[in-house]
C-alpha cells in the first residue's frame, strides 16, 4: 500500500513538472512561485474538512507534529525550490536536472539519523538499482559550446546551489515522515508546511512592485497554470506524507523520484520528443521499474 500511494504521489509530481513548462513561459516564476504557495495552503484547506468528514478517528492538535510540518516546509517547500531555482540559473536546467537522482540518498541518510530508520541489505541493493536507473533517465548536459561555456564561478555556486537543494528536498520529507508517525495529519500538514514555506517567501522577498507587475501583465491561463502547479504538489505532498506511514522514509522518498517514467512516455506520445529519449534512458527507466516493483513484492 504504501508503494501505491508514493507512486500516486509521484503521479501528481510529474503532472506539476508538466504543467511547469508551460506555467514559466506565460508567467515569471518569482510572481508565479506566490500562486503556487497560496494554492498549496488554500486548496488542502478546502480538502480538509470534507477528508475530517470521512474519517472515523477524531482530530487533535500536536504541536511536536505541526512545527516539524512546518520545519520540512521551511527546508524542502521554501529553500529547496528556491535554490533549485538558482542552479538551473547557474548551471542551466542539463546539469542541474541529474543533482534531482541524488535527493533520495539524502533522504537515506537524514532517515538514519533522524528517524532511526535502518534498512536491509535487501532494501538498499534494489534502492542502489532504481538510483542507478535514476542517474541513467537524466539528461546530458548540452554539448554546443555555448551551453558549455560556465565560468569556474558559476559552476562553484550551482554546485553548492544543488547540493543544497536536494538535501533541502531530502531532509524536508524526513520531517514530515518524522510528523506522520506521531500526527497523522497528512492534509492540514500539508497547509502548515505551505504557511510555513509562504512565510518565508514573504519575508525574503524584496521587489514587490516587480511581482505585482508580472502578476498583473499575466493572462488568466497563465494564472490558472500556476493555480495547478499548487493543486498537483498539495496532493503529491498530502500522498508522499501517507507513504510514509506505510513503508520506510526513505523508500517512499525513492519512488517519489520517479517521475522519468511518466516524463519519457508523455515526452514522446505527447510532446514530439522534446525529451532526450535514448536507448540509455530506456535501460534507465527499466532499472527503476526493476527496483520499484521489487519493493512492492517484498
Amino acid at each position: 500500500m504504501g508503494v501505491a500511494l508514493a507512486l500516486v504521489a509521484m503521479m501528481f509530481f510529474s503532472a506539476n513538472i508538466l504543467i511547469t513548462r508551460y506555467a514559466v513561459a506565460r508567467m515569471p516564476v518569482d510572481a508565479g512561485f506566490f500562486i503556487v504557495l497560496a494554492t498549496n495552503i488554500l486548496f488542502p484547506a478546502v480538502l480538509f474538512p470534507f477528508e475530517l468528514a470521512a474519517r472515523s478517528a477524531p482530530w487533535s492538535w500536536d504541536w511536536q507534529g505541526a512545527g516539524l510540518f512546518a520545519l520540512g516546509g521551511v527546508i524542502g517547500t521554501f529553500l529547496g525550490r528556491r535554490l533549485l531555482f538558482d542552479a538551473v540559473r547557474l548551471l542551466g536546467p542539463s546539469r542541474a536536472c541529474v543533482f534531482h537522482s541524488t535527493a533520495p540518498a539524502f533522504a537515506l541518510i537524514g532517515a538514519w539519523l533522524l528517524a532511526d530508520e535502518r534498512l536491509g541489505a535487501y532494501e538498499i541493493g534494489l534502492m542502489a538499482v532504481a538510483w542507478v536507473g535514476l542517474w541513467f533517465t537524466q539528461p546530458h548536459a548540452g554539448s554546443s559550446t555555448a551551453a558549455s561555456r560556465l565560468s569556474a564561478a558559476n559552476i562553484r555556486k550551482g554546485m553548492l546551489a544543488g547540493l543544497f537543494t536536494v538535501a533541502g528536498f531530502g531532509i524536508g520529507n524526513v520531517m514530515r515522515g518524522l510528523a506522520m508517525r506521531g500526527w497523522e495529519e497528512a492534509v492540514l500538514g500539508t497547509v502548515v508546511a505551505s504557511v510555513a514555506a509562504f512565510a518565508c517567501q514573504v519575508v525574503a522577498t524584496r521587489d514587490w512592485g516587480r511581482i505585482a507587475a508580472q502578476i498583473r501583465r499575466a493572462d488568466r491561463i497563465a494564472l490558472w497554470l500556476y493555480v495547478g502547479c499548487g493543486v498537483t504538489t498539495s496532493l503529491g505532498s498530502i500522498f508522499v506524507s501517507l507513504a510514509m506511514t506505510r513503508m520506510e522514509i526513505a523508500l517512499a522518498v525513492l519512488v517519489v523520484h520517479t517521475t522519468p517514467l511518466v516524463i519519457f512516455p508523455v515526452s514522446v506520445l505527447v510532446l514530439k520528443n522534446r525529451e532526450e529519449l535514448t536507448s540509455r534512458t530506456l535501460l534507465g527507466a527499466f532499472l527503476v521499474l526493476a527496483g520499484i516493483g521489487l519493493l512492492a513484492l517484498r
